[in-house]
C-alpha cells in the first residue's frame, strides 16, 4: 500500500507516477482479440461453439428463454426479488428524466432547423459470469435502453459449465431484456458486432468485462457503437477524522474486491485518522472474506495520501480523474469541494453516501468511465441508446438570405458543385 504525504519533497514525483501507473492487464491481448473476431466472422455459429466449449466448457443450447428467466424471478428468494424491484424502479426513474427533448425552431433568416432523437434498434449487453455474476450490470445496462426505447435488447452472459446465476436471469426478466445468450468473452462481442447464423447484430454494445471484452469492444467500435473501454475499477475517498475509520475502511474494501487490478485511495487530512482507517483495512485484509482479491488489490494498488490542508485536494481529485469519488465530509463542506470537482465518474456527497449504495439503488447509473477517462467521459445513460438526427428547411426567401454566403464559403473551399447546387436555386 502507497503512503503519500503532500509535504513530502518527492510528493510531485510519487503522485505522479500513481496518476500515471496502469492497471490494465498486463498481457496484450489485441491479437488474439482479433483472432477470435475473425474466426466468429467467417465461421459464425461454429466458431462462437468451438470458443464457448474452449472457455466455458459447454456446448448446452445458447439460448435461454425468457421463460427460464420468468421461472427464475417467480423462485428468486421474496426479499431479493423485492430489492431487485426497488434497484429497477429508482433506475428507471433516473434514466427517463434524462430523455432528450426534439427541438424545431425558425430562425431570424426564415431557416427552419432542429433535432429528432431516436432509440437504436438494436441494443447488445454483456453482463459478467465469471469470477461473479452481477444482477444489478443487468439492471444497469438493459433498463436505460429500454427506456430509450431500443426495439430489441439482447444479453449475452458466459456460463462456465452451463450455470447461471438466477438472480441475472430474475433481472433480465424484470429489465424486459429480448433475448438472452449464454455466450461470453470476445466471441460474444463479435456475434452481437457482426450476427452469426442464429443470433442477429445490434447496433450498440454496452456493459463491464475482463481484458478480452474491453478490447473486443475496442475493435469492433464503428461497426457498431459502444458505452467505453473501461479498466478495472476505483475509488476514492475523502475523509477527515469526524468520521467512523471502519466505515472508511469497508468503503475503500468496497471497489478493492471487485479484482486484484481494482483501486482504492483515501485523501485525508489527519495523519492519526489515516493510521486508523489502514489498521482498519488491515484487519479486513486479514478476514477470510476480503483476504484474497481485496487484500491483493490493496496491497498493490491502494494508497493512502495525507495532505496539509483541504484546499489541496481538488487539484488532487481532478488530476486523478476517478471512476468513483467519495467526500465523507459534513454537508457544506463536501457540497463546497464537490463544486471544485471537474473530473469524477460519479460523486457521493456526505458521510452517509457510501459508494455502494450507487452500485445498487440509488438510481444513477453505476457503469462508469476507469482510468482517468471521466476527463472526457460520461458515465453510461440513456444517450448511448439513442442519437441525433438533425434537420434544415429553407424557402426561396430563406435560401437568399444565407445562400451567397455558402457560395462563397465552397468557392474558397474549392467545390464548385456545391456553390453551383446553391447559386442556380438563386
Amino acid at each position: 500500500m502507497l503512503r503519500l504525504d503532500t509535504a513530502a519533497p518527492d510528493f510531485a514525483v510519487q503522485f505522479d507516477a500513481l496518476v500515471g501507473a496502469r492497471r490494465e492487464a498486463e498481457c496484450d491481448v489485441a491479437s488474439d482479440v482479433a483472432a477470435i473476431i475473425a474466426h466468429v466472422r467467417s465461421d459464425g455459429d461454429a466458431a462462437v461453439a468451438e470458443l464457448t466449449q474452449r472457455f466455458d466448457g459447454h456446448s448446452l443450447p445458447w439460448r435461454i428463454s425468457l421463460d427460464e428467466a420468468k421461472d427464475a424471478y417467480g423462485a428468486l428468494d421474496p426479499a431479493l426479488r423485492d430489492a431487485l424491484e426497488l434497484a429497477a424502479k429508482r433506475i428507471r426513474s433516473y434514466h427517463v428524466a434524462q430523455i432528450p427533448k426534439n427541438s424545431d425552431a425558425r430562425d431570424d433568416a426564415g431557416v427552419r432547423m432542429g433535432a429528432r432523437w431516436n432509440a437504436v434498434d438494436a441494443a447488445g449487453i454483456y453482463v459478467p459470469g465469471g469470477r461473479a455474476a452481477y444482477p444489478s450490470s443487468v439492471l444497469m445496462n438493459a433498463i436505460p435502453a429500454k427506456v430509450a426505447g431500443a426495439q430489441r435488447i439482447v444479453m449475452v452472459t458466459p456460463t462456465p459449465d452451463g450455470h447461471i446465476n438466477p438472480a441475472v436471469l430474475a433481472a433480465a426478466y424484470i429489465a424486459g431484456v429480448d433475448e438472452i445468450w449464454r455466450i461470453g468473452g470476445a466471441q460474444a462481442i463479435a456475434a452481437l458486432a457482426y450476427g452469426t447464423e442464429t443470433i442477429a447484430p445490434v447496433d450498440v454494445i454496452t456493459g463491464p468485462g475482463n481484458a478480452w471484452v474491453a478490447e473486443a469492444k475496442r475493435q469492433v467500435f464503428g461497426v457498431v457503437g459502444i458505452d467505453m473501454v473501461a479498466g478495472p475499477s476505483e475509488i476514492l475517498v475523502v475523509a477527515d477524522a469526524r468520521n467512523n475509520p471502519d466505515w472508511i475502511a469497508a468503503d475503500l474494501m468496497s471497489q478493492a474486491e471487485h479484482d486484484p487490478t481494482s483501486q482504492s485511495i483515501l485523501i485525508t487530512d489527519d495523519a492519526a485518522f489515516a493510521e486508523a482507517v489502514a489498521a482498519a483495512v488491515t484487519w479486513l485484509c486479514a478476514c477470510p472474506m476480503f483476504a484474497g482479491v481485496a487484500a491483493q488489490s490493496w496491497a498493490q494498488h491502494g494508497a493512502i495520501i495525507t495532505v496539509a490542508s483541504f484546499d489541496e485536494i481538488a487539484l488532487l481529485i481532478n488530476r486523478l480523474a476517478p471512476e468513483h469519488l467519495q467526500i465523507a465530509l459534513d454537508d457544506d463542506a463536501a457540497e463546497a469541494l464537490f463544486a471544485a470537482v471537474r473530473h469524477a465518474g460519479s460523486v457521493f456527497l456526505g458521510r452517509m453516501t457510501p459508494e455502494a449504495i450507487g452500485d445498487y439503488v440509488a438510481g444513477p447509473n453505476h457503469v462508469l468511465p476507469t482510468g482517468r477517462r471521466a476527463r472526457f467521459a460520461s458515465g453510461l445513460s440513456v444517450l448511448d441508446y439513442m442519437k441525433r438526427t438533425s434537420f434544415i428547411a429553407a424557402d426561396a426567401a430563406a435560401l437568399a438570405a444565407i445562400g451567397p454566403a455558402a457560395i462563397l464559403l465552397a468557392e474558397a473551399e474549392g467545390l464548385p458543385a456545391h456553390a453551383m447546387s446553391v447559386r442556380q436555386r438563386l
